[in-house]
């Protein structure tokens, strides 16, 4: 691999005067760099300011991964950034940051934060809205997450900057919260999913210390604002470790967390189909992500929440079934939407999916057309195809909409007779 060699022998580190920084001699080859954030930190330097690589592109790129997005730290004001670029602008309130924009990508600039108490931010509230307030490189490192994101890379020097010790932890393959654990999960609930996402993700262990903490603060997610907690879902699940992610979840109680009505649906499954329906659907989002086909978060929540919607039909016998099916299915949204709040849009994919489920195991002639035709066919018939590898008994209607997908017109009239009888046998 491109930098087997890089991270086979480490050098010996040189001592800055501050006896915690250890700036280590590292050169990451340019073209493994975004040529737009070189030239970010080309024209800071021109400037007079002093520019870093930082946080999750460095240390994706001394553990041999490709970086989704480069990320750079500076001490130059965003104001005196914007001036330098004029394909820029400023964004945020509590902290401002500068993106410059390029074709196709964006590099995110941000000036070293100096490292301010919770308590006194929060004491005067008009100041945390329209002040930033900035400090030194090494201040901006503390304030950081995980050891790990708090290596800062030095382009023309090729010095990785390390405050929190994060190369030692990357050799050792630990995930590391910076300062104590605690506090800093109390600061922001979201570092504990994001602890558990960079384990799957780099395949590292979590620090015993670090970990203690993680496994006592489940609770602490109801404290998140339900839209910032689906977007961490969706990126918990959504680069390409989400069968790790997911066990990661379960070991630590944060799936119950997350999605308490399917944890409760899974732990009184006796045949444990509902835990290797969910299982399954992880290893084929995988698969999917790793082949660069499409992926939909609507997909994915109507797979999550598949088992406690079956949970309240088998409760609910006594109903009518399309009654039985429109109140189980609002009931699980209704209760999900305590947690975090799911989009509209992809709300509505899930009810036709979920309908789609018994239309397409009893294709009765009066409405295979409006089936076939339906919006959301193609995922239903994907989701039916999950069930089936778990040992679902639908196999033959399976076949009978394959075939009836791929015939033309024609061939479609002789199906419907035998989509019929297929019916009857359901």
């Amino acid at each position: 691999m491109i930098y087997r060699r890089l991270l086979s022998k480490f050098r010996r580190p040189k001592i800055d005067n501050n006896p915690q920084v250890k700036n280590w001699e590292r050169k990451i080859p340019e073209h493994h760099i975004s040529a737009n954030a070189l030239k970010v930190l080309s024209a800071l330097e021109k400037s007079g300011f002093v520019a870093y690589l930082v946080g999750g592109s460095v240390r994706d790129l001394l553990v041999n991964k490709l970086p989704k997005d480069f990320d750079i730290a500076t001490n130059a004001s965003p104001d005196q950034v914007r001036k330098i670029f004029r394909n820029s602008r400023i964004i945020g309130r509590r902290f401002q940051i500068v993106h410059v924009f390029y074709r196709q990508e964006i590099i995110e600039v941000s000036t070293f934060r100096a490292q301010v108490s919770e308590p006194i931010m929060a004491a005067d509230q008009h100041k945390k809205m329209t002040n930033n307030i900035f400090g030194t490189v090494e201040e901006d490192a503390w304030r950081r997450d995980f050891t790990v994101n708090a290596l800062y890379y030095h382009n023309q020097k090729s010095l990785v900057i390390d405050y929190t010790g994060g190369m030692k932890d990357l050799q050792k393959k630990l995930i590391r919260i910076i300062g104590d654990p605690a506090q800093r999960f109390h600061e922001d609930p979201v570092r504990l999913l994001r602890a558990i996402r960079l384990a799957a993700k780099l395949q590292f262990q979590i620090h015993q210390e670090t970990e203690i903490q993680l496994r006592q603060l489940p609770a602490l997610l109801q404290h998140v604002a339900k839209s910032r907690l689906f977007d961490e879902v969706l990126k918990l699940f959504f680069t390409g470790h989400a069968d790790f992610t997911f066990a990661k979840l379960c070991e630590y109680n944060y799936f119950s967390a997350l999605f308490p009505q399917t944890a409760a649906a899974v732990a009184n499954d006796i045949d444990g189909k509902h835990l290797k329906f969910i299982e399954l659907s992880m290893s084929e989002t995988d698969r999917r992500y790793q082949e660069q086909s499409s992926l939909n978060p609507g997909f994915l929540f109507a797979v999550l929440l598949w088992p406690a919607v079956q949970k309240i039909l088998d409760e609910t016998k006594d109903k009518k079934f399309h009654q039985a099916i429109r109140y189980a299915i609002d009931e699980v949204l209704k209760k999900q939407t305590e947690v975090l709040v799911i989009p509209h849009r992809l709300v509505a994919m899930m009810r036709s999916i979920w309908i789609l489920q018994y239309y397409l195991i009893q294709p009765r002639r009066q409405r295979i057309n409006r089936t076939f035709f339906h919006r959301f066919f193609r995922a239903g018939l994907d989701f039916l195809a999950l069930r089936i590898k778990i040992g679902e008994p639908h196999q033959a209607v399976f076949k009978w909409w394959e075939e009836f997908r791929d015939a033309d017109a024609e061939q479609r009239q002789q199906l419907l007779k035998k989509g019929t009888e297929l019916s009857h046998e359901h």
